[in-house]
């Protein structure tokens, strides 16, 4: 049901570009410099992304003129966010949690460029319960405790089983 182990290989390599190009690049600079060199990175490895995707708002129904911007979409399942800041705040995780709920991405990173060691969080988007929850290196939940679990619905341990 939540297989977030099967992203583990892509978040590997996409963090391992971002740690490439904060070697390369230093720290400190402008968002989209890292936006633009990342989606470089991962085109050499042949990896699918797309840059400040646009995701379409909606009220009572109707499409509104005004769009939400992700920096950047891999393969089509998850969401980078990037930052260049002194540290990441709660803002900047609400910003990512708000772009997996309305596109029901599974996997979120958040990124920050901003420190001179390269900053990252990993997090898993559950649909049926609405909740984003943080993923260790493996994209085990660290936290499973967070999420309202319905017992008739799901059974803790083979959740983290088939994670």
């Amino acid at each position: 049901m939540f297989n977030f182990k099967k992203y583990k290989d892509i978040v590997y390599e996409v963090i391992g570009s971002a740690m490439t190009m904060h070697r390369e690049l230093n720290w400190g600079l402008l968002e989209p410099l890292y936006n633009e060199a990342l989606c470089m990175e991962l085109a050499e490895k042949g990896i699918l992304c797309e840059s400040e995707k646009l995701l379409p708002c909606f009220y009572k129904g109707h499409q509104m003129e005004k769009f939400y911007k992700m920096d950047i979409v891999v393969e089509d399942d998850i969401i980078v966010e990037l930052k260049s800041t002194k540290e990441l705040l709660p803002a900047h995780r609400a910003q990512l949690f708000n772009y997996m709920r309305l596109t029901k991405m599974p996997i979120g990173l958040l990124i920050n460029f901003g420190q001179p060691s390269l900053q990252g969080e990993r997090y898993a988007y559950i649909e049926e319960t609405n909740a984003c929850i943080l993923l260790d290196k493996d994209m085990d939940l660290l936290f499973p405790e967070q999420v309202d679990w319905d017992a008739e619905e799901y059974d803790e341990e083979q959740i983290n089983e088939n994670s």
